[in-house]
């Protein structure tokens, strides 16, 4: 299992997977908002997204878990 994790703290701004959907290499599962800038995060391989460990409008820290993808 792989764990896409955030690259910074803030708040989630958006989550495009859920639990159980097809993931694709590059694909923008969660996009953060920090100091009013969005940061898109992607899936750094294919897989089924697992486990989707946030939602919108939590905020997280530097290395939290986002999305695990099996």
């Amino acid at each position: 299992m792989n764990e896409i994790k955030a690259t910074m703290a803030g708040m989630v701004f958006n989550v495009f997977v859920q639990q159980g959907a097809s993931v694709a290499k590059g694909e923008v599962v969660v996009v953060l908002e920090s100091m009013k800038m969005e940061i898109p995060i992607e899936s750094d391989q294919a897989g089924i997204a697992e486990t989707v460990h946030i939602a919108v409008g939590d905020f997280v820290n530097e290395g939290d878990v986002l999305v695990t993808i099996s």
